[in-house]
C-alpha cells in the first residue's frame, strides 16, 4: 500500500513538470523564461520585506529561495510562488525588537511543525468553507495592498538619514519608467509571446537607465544582493519552557497567516489553470519548507499572490518555472548580483502595478449591484479589513460575517404544512420543511397552536434536519407546552444521526414496536421531564 502511494505521489509530480501535450523546446523556454521574470521581480521584494521585519536582506532572499524550491517540487499546485510575504513580515517585527533574529527562526522552525501537522491532519480541507464573496474581498484588497506597498518605492533617503518622497526629475524619470514598463507588458503580448513580456519590460527598461545613465533608484540602493550559500546552524536561543512561550503565540499567528494567504492563492491559481485539490500538499509543503529555512536563516514565508499571478501570467504552468525561479535567484546572490543590481526599482514597481491590474476581480464591482446586499457587504468589509488590518483577520471576519448571514435567512425558512393525521384518528400533523437549528427555533416555536390543537400532534421531520442542542431543547418545549396541557407529541422520520441525538440526551423514549434498522423512523414519543429536569 505505501509503495503504491509512493509511486503515485511520484508520478503526479512527474504531470506537474511535464504536461499532458508532452515535453517540447517551446514548453522549456516558456517555463524557464518565466522563472526568471518571477525571480528579478522576487530581489526587491525579498528585501524590502526583510526590511520590515527588521531581519537583514539576505535572510529575506534566503527565505525565497528555499521557500520557493521546496514549495515547487512539492507544493499543492503547479505554478505557485512561495517566498517572504509582506503579510508575515509585520507580524515578526515586534518579536525581531523585543527578542532579536534568533528567536525569529526558532518561531519559523516552530511556524513550519505547524504547518505540518496541519497537512498531516488535512486541516487544508477547511479553505472550502471560504464563500465566494469572500474571496473576491480577499483578492480586491490583496491587489490594493499590493499597490499601496509599492509607493513606498518613490521614497528615497535624504542626507540627514531620512525618507522622504521623491522629487524633481528623480520623481518625474521614475514615473517614465513605469509608465514605459507597463506599455510594454500591455502591448508586446498582442504583437508576439516568443518571451514574456514581463521579462522584455525589465530588460528595455533597464537598458534605457544604463544607457542614458538615469539618476533613478537601482535595486543596490537598496542593498546588497550579494552572498554565499545558505549555512546550516541551530537558532542560538535557550531551550525551555520561557523561550516555548516566547515564541508560540507568534509562531501560531504565522501558521494561520501563511496557511490562509497559501490556500486562498491555491485556489485563485486553480481557477486561472483550471485544477483542484492540493490543498493538504500544500499545507505540508509549506511547513516543511519553513521548518527548513529556520534552520538556515530564513525568516520564512508562504505563497505569494503577486508573483503567482506574474508567473501565470507569463506562461508558467508547471513545477519546473518555480524551481528555475529559485535557482535563478540563488545564482543572483552567488554570482549575478552586480547585474541585479543595475535594475531600476521603477521597473520593477510597473511589473507589480500590472500585477494589480491584473489580480483585482474588476467584475466584483458590477456584482455589488447585482448580488444580495449581505454578499455585496462581505466583498467590501473583506476588502477594507485586508487593506486596513491584515488577511487572516479579513478572512476570518469575513466567514464570520456570512455565517451570520447565513443562520438570519436560514431563520425565516422554516414552516409547516398542517394537515389531518392518515395514521391516527383524530391527530394533526405539523410537516416540517426547513433546517431546526439555534438560528430558527423561535420561528419554529411560533408554529404550534397547542391550545388548539387535538390530543394527538405529529410533527414530522421528512423535509427538516435537526441540527444542533438548541433545535433539541426546541422540542423539548414544544413538547412541555403540549403535555402540560395533558396532550401528546409525536415525532416522525427523524434521520438516523438525529435519532441518535435525541436517545442520547434521554428526550426520546422508543417504542418497543420501532425498528432500528430503518434510517427512517415510525414514530418516536417524547419523554417529558428528563433532559434538564
Amino acid at each position: 500500500m505505501k509503495s503504491t502511494n509512493i509511486s503515485s505521489f511520484a508520478n503526479s509530480l512527474v504531470k506537474d513538470y511535464i504536461p499532458e501535450e508532452g515535453p517540447s523546446f517551446s514548453l522549456f523556454r516558456i517555463e524557464i523564461l518565466s522563472g526568471l521574470t518571477v525571480a528579478l521581480a522576487l530581489v526587491p521584494e525579498a528585501i524590502a520585506f526583510a526590511f520590515v521585519a527588521g531581519v537583514t536582506p539576505l535572510s529575506g532572499l534566503y527565505a525565497a529561495f528555499i521557500v520557493g524550491l521546496i514549495t515547487a517540487i512539492i507544493g499543492g499546485r503547479p505554478g505557485m510562488i512561495s517566498g517572504a510575504t509582506g503579510a508575515l513580515a509585520v507580524v515578526m517585527v515586534s518579536l525581531v525588537v523585543d527578542h532579536g533574529a534568533q528567536y525569529l527562526f526558532a518561531t519559523v522552525v516552530l511556524m513550519g511543525i505547524l504547518q505540518i501537522l496541519s497537512g498531516i491532519f488535512r486541516l487544508g480541507k477547511f479553505i472550502r468553507m471560504v464563500p465566494q464573496p469572500v474571496m473576491l474581498g480577499f483578492v480586491n484588497g490583496l491587489a490594493i495592498v499590493i499597490g499601496i506597498s509599492q509607493l513606498n518605492q518613490f521614497k528615497t533617503i535624504n542626507s540627514a538619514g531620512e525618507s522622504v518622497w521623491m522629487s524633481g526629475n528623480t520623481l518625474i524619470y521614475s514615473y517614465c519608467i513605469v509608465v514605459i514598463t507597463m506599455i510594454v507588458i500591455w502591448i508586446l503580448p498582442k504583437f508576439s509571446k516568443v518571451f514574456p513580456s514581463t521579462l522584455v519590460a525589465i530588460l528595455l527598461s533597464t537598458g534605457l537607465v544604463i544607457s542614458f545613465n538615469i539618476p533613478i533608484p537601482r535595486v543596490g540602493d537598496l542593498a546588497s544582493v550579494a552572498g554565499g550559500l545558505p549555512s546550516f546552524s541551530i537558532p542560538m536561543v535557550p531551550l525551555n519552557l520561557e523561550t516555548l512561550i516566547i515564541i508560540f503565540p507568534y509562531a501560531v499567528i504565522l501558521a494561520a497567516i501563511g496557511l490562509i494567504e497559501s490556500l486562498l492563492t491555491l485556489n485563485l491559481v486553480g481557477e486561472i489553470t483550471n485544477k483542484k485539490g492540493g490543498a493538504s500538499k500544500e499545507c505540508l509543503a509549506q511547513g516543511i519548507s519553513n521548518t527548513v529555512t529556520g534552520f538556515f536563516g530564513g525568516m520564512g514565508g508562504c505563497a505569494m499572490i503577486g508573483q503567482s499571478m506574474i508567473n501565470v501570467k507569463s506562461g508558467g504552468r508547471t513545477r519546473m518555472s518555480g524551481v528555475s525561479a529559485a535557482l535563478f535567484l540563488l545564482i543572483f546572490i552567488l554570482f549575478a548580483s552586480s547585474y541585479i543590481e543595475l535594475i531600476p526599482i521603477a521597473a520593477l514597481v510597473g511589473v507589480m502595478f500590472m500585477v494589480v491590474l491584473a489580480t483585482f476581480a474588476w467584475n466584483s464591482l458590477k456584482l455589488l449591484f447585482v448580488v444580495p446586499k449581505s454578499d455585496a457587504l462581505v466583498i467590501i468589509l473583506v476588502t477594507i479589513v485586508t487593506v486596513l488590518e491584515d488577511l487572516a483577520i479579513a478572512v476570518v471576519v469575513g466567514v464570520i460575517v456570512s455565517a451570520l448571514v447565513f443562520a438570519w435567512k436560514s431563520a425565516s425558512r422554516i414552516n409547516a404544512v398542517e394537515r389531518p393525521s392518515t395514521t391516527e384518528s383524530g391527530a394533526k400533523v405539523y410537516e416540517i420543511e426547513g433546517p431546526l437549528f439555534f438560528s430558527s427555533t423561535n420561528s419554529f416555536l411560533d408554529i404550534f397552536k397547542p391550545s388548539k390543537d387535538p390530543e394527538v400532534v405529529i410533527i414530522d421531520f421528512a423535509r427538516s434536519r435537526v441540527i444542533d442542542q438548541s433545535a433539541l431543547k426546541a422540542i423539548e418545549d414544544i413538547a412541555n407546552r403540549y403535555s402540560n396541557l395533558g396532550k401528546k407529541v409525536k415525532l416522525r422520520h427523524l434521520t438516523r444521526d438525529c435519532h441518535r441525538l435525541l436517545s442520547k440526551t434521554g428526550q426520546l423514549m422508543v417504542n418497543s414496536d420501532d425498528d432500528p434498522d430503518y434510517s427512517v423512523a415510525v414514530d418516536y414519543e417524547v419523554k417529558i421531564g428528563i433532559f434538564g429536569k
